[in-house]
């Protein structure tokens, strides 16, 4: 299927990608991802390997319609939600029996 990423045009096949996915491993990152065999790769690292060209010279929606366009499956992953500090600190303090302190910036 020709697909045209970064201006250039591209005559990729299913196959071909997973051919030139094999043995690359995965990043870790959050954001748009493409699922390759069993494994969830960042749109921008798939575009890169499969392309050959720099990750600025592309965006990951360009990557992403062309590998749904294939039939690869493709999402995203959602933020890493931050504990609160209560959630952090709050078996402690129950095992002790105080409530929780919270420090701001500049206490010690």
């Amino acid at each position: 299927m020709r697909c045209v990423i970064a201006r250039f045009p591209f005559d990729l096949t299913m196959s071909g990608v997973e051919e030139s996915m094999r043995g690359v491993r995965p990043e870790l990152g959050t954001g748009e991802f493409v699922i390759i065999g069993r494994r969830h790769y960042p749109a921008k690292q798939v575009g890169q390997v499969v392309t050959r060209q720099d990750r600025r010279d592309f965006s990951t929606g360009e990557v992403l319609r062309a590998m749904t366009q294939l039939g690869f499956t493709c999402g995203v992953r959602p933020a890493a939600a931050s504990a609160p500090l209560a959630g952090l600190y709050g078996p402690a303090s129950a095992t002790l029996g105080t409530p929780p302190v919270r420090l701001t910036y500049g206490q010690v």
